[in-house]
């Protein structure tokens, strides 16, 4: 799955830059099916969750669930920085 990545960079007068770029990054969907509706989540992130009639409704519907929770999550934390100098890496663990 690719999603965007919204990155804030510090130039030389300390004014914030904007820039996308894109990323690939793995989650763990599950998908189960009661009566005749599918349910899905994602694994890692709580609250991404979804249903749908059938099991490729649910896949869409959970894909754009994931891109809204990340959109919003990014939105919040970059709100909540305010004019603060931050730094912003990658972190990668194995589980």
């Amino acid at each position: 799955m690719t999603v965007l990545s919204y990155n804030i960079v510090r130039n030389f007068n300390n004014c914030d830059i904007l820039y996308c770029m894109k990323q690939s990054r793995k989650f763990t969907a599950v998908y189960k099916k009661s009566g005749r509706w599918y349910s899905g989540w994602i694994e890692e992130i709580p609250g991404v969750n979804t249903q749908g009639r059938t099991l490729v409704e649910a896949k869409e519907n959970l894909k754009e669930a994931l891109l809204l929770i990340l959109e919003t999550n990014r939105l919040l934390s970059r709100k909540s920085e305010g004019r603060s100098l931050v730094t912003r890496e990658s972190l990668s663990v194995f589980a």
